[in-house]
C-alpha cells in the first residue's frame, strides 16, 4: 500500500496533476472552481518534488496555458504565455504586442477596466516568459510581478474537466 501511494504521488510530482482554479483571472475561457488537467512532461521530466529537470526540452510556447509558482508567495497559478525568450513585447490597454505589432491569438480575452496595467517595450531574456490572465483587466499576472522563470512553470494545462461539479471537457 504504502509503495502504490508513493507511486501516485511520484506521478503528480512529475507526470501529470489536477488543480482546482482558485481565481477568475483567466475568465472567460477558465472559471472559479474549474478542475484542469495538467501534464506535467509537456516541458520536460522533472526530479520529483523538485525543480530539477532531467534532459533539456523545449519551453513553453506563446498561447501555451501553464500552472506556475508564484514568484511572489509560491502559490501554484494558472496563466497564458504571452511573450517567450526572444519577443520583444509590451502590452496596451490588454492587447499583447510582439514587435509592435497586435499579437494573434485564437481564444478570448476580457478587457475590462481598460485591459488592466500597460507594459512597456521590453525584451524577454533566456530562461524568461511573460504571462498574462486572459481576463487583463481583473488579473494578478507578469504586469505585477514580472517575467517567470522557466523552472517555476510546473506543466500545461491541457483541458478544464470538471465544472460546476459535473464532467466537462473544454480543451485549453
Amino acid at each position: 500500500m504504502a509503495v502504490a501511494c508513493a507511486g501516485v504521488l511520484v506521478a503528480r510530482s512529475s507526470l501529470a496533476d489536477h488543480y482546482r482554479v482558485p481565481t477568475g483571472s483567466m475568465r472567460p475561457n477558465v472559471v472559479e472552481g474549474d478542475r484542469i488537467i495538467v501534464d506535467k512532461l509537456a516541458y520536460g521530466l522533472r526530479v520529483p518534488f523538485t525543480h530539477l529537470r532531467v534532459g533539456s526540452h523545449d519551453g513553453p510556447a506563446r498561447g501555451d496555458v501553464v500552472v506556475l509558482d508564484s514568484p511572489e508567495d509560491g502559490r501554484v497559478l494558472l496563466k497564458r504565455v504571452a511573450a517567450v525568450p526572444g519577443d520583444r513585447v509590451a502590452v496596451r490597454h490588454g492587447e499583447v504586442l510582439l514587435d509592435g505589432l497586435p499579437a494573434r491569438h485564437t481564444y478570448t480575452l476580457a478587457l475590462d477596466h481598460d485591459g488592466g496595467p500597460d507594459l512597456d517595450d521590453t525584451t524577454v531574456p533566456d530562461d524568461l516568459y511573460l504571462v498574462l490572465g486572459d481576463n487583463r483587466g481583473n488579473s494578478h499576472d507578469g504586469r505585477a510581478f514580472g517575467l517567470v522563470s522557466r523552472d517555476a512553470i510546473l506543466g500545461r494545462a491541457l483541458a478544464v474537466c470538471l465544472r460546476d461539479g459535473g464532467w466537462f471537457w473544454q480543451p485549453l
